[in-house]
C-alpha cells in the first residue's frame, strides 16, 4: 500500500508541472509576439521622419555638389588670372590649373560624404591605408604626374612648341601640358595624346628653340645641261622668296653624279614657324625656273637596242 501511493503521488506532480509549464508557454508566446508587433509599429512610426532625414540630407548633398562645383570654377578663374598677371609659362598654368581642379573636386567629394555622417579621420585612416596599394596600382599615372612636373621645371618644350619624339616618331605643336597628358595637334590636324612620363623620359627634337631652321632640299638636272648656270638659277630662285633670311647661311652645291642626274643640294633659312610651307614652296619656284631657263629635270628611261 505504501509504494503504491507513492507513485501516485511521484505521477501527480509530474502532470501538475507540466500544466505549469504549458501554461507559462501559453503566457510567453503572445507576449513576444506582441512585443515584435509593437517594434514594428515603432519603426513603421519612426520611418516618416528617417525618410524625411535621409531625403534632406540628399537635397543638401545635390546643393553642396552644384555649389561646390560652381565655387571652383571661380577659384579657377582667379587661378588662371593670377598666372596671367604673374606671366607664368602657359604650360605652368595649364598644368596648376588641372592639378587645382583635381585636388578641389576629391575635397568636395569629402564635404559630401561628411554630410552623410561618414567620418572624415576614418576616410583619411582608410585611405592612408591604401595609399601604398593605389601607388603600386598606378605606378603609371604617378609617374606621368612626376612626368609633368620634370617637363615644367627643365622646360625641355612648351606650348606652342612643334615638337617630334623618338620614341614612336609622333611630330606636332603642342597645345597642352596637364597633369597627366601632353596634348599635339599634328600638321595634317590630329590630336596627339602623349603620357608625361614617357615623353620626360625620351629624347625628342624641339624645332621651335631656336628662331630660325635650315631647309634641305635636293634637286636633279640632266647631265647636258649647264651646272652652273642652273645652281645660279636654283640659288636666285630660292633667295628671291619673301619666306627666305639672306642673313643666314644657304648654299647650292653638287651633291650627288647619280646614274641618270646631276643631283644638287640646296639649303637656306627660314622662320620656325615656316619651315613647311617655305619648303613647299621653294620645290615649286625651283622647278618653274628651271623650266624657264631650259634646265630640264630627268626622268628615269631605258634604252632598248635590238638586233
Amino acid at each position: 500500500m505504501l509504494l503504491t501511493s507513492d507513485i501516485t503521488i511521484d505521477t501527480q506532480a509530474l502532470e501538475e508541472a507540466a500544466q505549469n509549464a504549458v501554461q507559462v508557454a501559453k503566457e510567453a508566446v503572445p507576449e513576444d509576439v506582441s512585443q515584435k508587433i509593437s517594434l514594428f509599429q515603432r519603426y513603421w512610426e519612426q520611418l516618416p521622419e528617417k525618410a524625411l532625414g535621409l531625403g534632406i540630407r540628399i537635397v543638401l548633398a545635390i546643393l553642396t555638389l552644384i555649389i561646390g562645383i560652381w565655387v571652383i570654377k571661380i577659384l579657377r578663374k582667379i587661378l588662371k588670372k593670377s598666372l596671367e598677371k604673374s606671366k607664368a609659362d602657359i604650360g605652368v598654368a595649364q598644368f596648376l590649373d588641372s592639378f587645382a581642379k583635381t585636388v578641389m573636386m576629391i575635397l568636395l567629394i569629402f564635404m559630401i560624404a561628411t554630410n552623410f555622417g561618414v567620418d572624415a579621420a576614418s576616410i583619411v585612416a582608410v585611405l592612408g591605408s591604401m595609399g601604398v596599394a593605389i601607388g603600386l596600382a598606378l605606378q603609371g599615372s604617378l609617374a606621368n604626374i612626376a612626368g609633368g612636373v620634370l617637363i615644367l621645371l627643365m622646360k625641355p618644350f612648351k606650348v606652342g612648341d612643334f615638337i617630334r619624339e623618338d620614341s614612336h616618331k609622333n611630330e606636332g605643336t603642342v597645345t597642352k601640358i596637364e597633369l597627366f597628358y601632353t596634348k599635339l595637334i599634328t600638321v595634317d590636324k590630329k590630336v596627339v595624346v602623349l603620357p608625361n612620363g614617357a615623353l620626360a623620359n625620351t629624347s625628342l627634337i624641339n624645332y621651335s628653340t631656336l628662331e630660325y631652321r635650315r631647309v634641305d632640299m635636293e634637286v636633279g638636272i640632266s647631265y647636258t645641261s649647264d651646272i652652273k648656270k642652273a645652281k645660279e638659277v636654283a640659288q636666285k630662285a630660292m633667295l628671291d622668296h619673301n619666306l627666305v633670311v639672306d642673313f643666314e647661311p644657304y648654299s647650292v652645291y653638287v651633291k650627288e653624279l647619280a646614274d641618270s642626274a646631276v643631283v644638287l643640294g640646296m639649303y637656306c633659312h627660314v622662320k620656325s614657324a615656316d619651315f613647311i610651307p617655305a619648303r613647299e614652296a621653294l620645290l615649286e619656284e625651283v622647278k618653274l625656273a628651271f623650266d624657264k631657263n631650259g634646265i630640264h629635270i630627268p626622268f628615269p628611261q631605258m634604252d632598248v637596242h635590238m638586233s
